[in-house]
């Protein structure tokens, strides 16, 4: 089964909840959001209807990062990077707390390319991991710049689920559940945002979530085209 879905609402929620099944909520990143508006959220959605929540920003990415200018929390000097901090821990309870609300399935977890294949981040992870409360939710983690062995080792120590893109490489974990971001195309090592997938793109999408043979595969696009892309492919499939 394929689920697709794009990264935050594209269009009216109304819209939305007709044309796909699932999404991930980006506005959780940026913001703390308010009860009543992921209540109303969930009252919207039809029952089968699938959420992600991503991970607030102060759980994954440090003070410096540009993301805190759209915040409307001031950054503190010990956030992000999953370091086992207070304040870290303090915003990874806000977002299970978003994540109850919602009636989420999944969190993710994007970190940032700043969070580097180290003993220190290792270190980090395992700590927070340990003491982190992680509630009846999945955990979904996005690692940028890491090798597959490291991605790997990550993955299965801490027992959270491989975030891919299908074009880039096979999803590492071993679960019966498989979670794609599709964020354009990448040049140099950057991703360019500003992209529309060519039918041949979506074709070999399809092949290769269908091919590695996941009983479950959610598939989120966060492209400049994401809206019209997701559709053409949830047409596909």
């Amino acid at each position: 089964m394929i689920r697709v879905g794009t990264c935050g609402f594209c269009e009216s929620h109304s819209r939305y909840y007709r044309d796909f099944d699932a999404i991930e909520i980006q506005q959780t990143f940026y913001r703390i959001l308010r009860e009543k508006t992921l209540e109303r959220w969930r009252e919207e959605a039809p029952e089968e209807f699938t959420f992600a929540i991503k991970a607030f920003q102060g759980v994954t990415h440090p003070p410096n990062s540009p993301t805190w200018r759209r915040s409307n929390v001031r950054p503190v000097k010990e956030v992000g990077l999953l370091r086992p901090t207070s304040d870290v821990f303090h915003f990874w309870r806000l977002t299970l707390r978003e994540t109850e609300i919602l009636g989420a399935r999944f969190i993710l977890i994007q970190l940032p390319r700043s969070f580097k294949e180290s003993e220190e981040s290792f270190a980090n992870a395992e700590r927070f991991f340990e003491t982190a409360e992680r509630g009846d939710f999945e955990i979904a983690v996005e690692l940028r710049g890491w090798s597959e062995r490291g991605i790997k080792h990550f993955v299965r120590d801490f027992d959270v689920i491989d975030v891919t893109d299908p074009l880039v490489r096979v999803p590492l974990h071993r679960g019966e559940t498989s979670y794609y971001r599709l964020h354009g195309r990448y040049e140099d090592g950057r991703i360019i945002y500003r992209h529309s997938y060519s039918d041949e793109e979506l074709e070999k999408i399809r092949e290769r979530v269908l091919g590695w043979n996941r009983a479950e595969s959610f598939v989120f696009f966060n492209n400049s085209d994401m809206c019209r892309d997701a559709k053409r492919f949830k047409a596909l499939i």
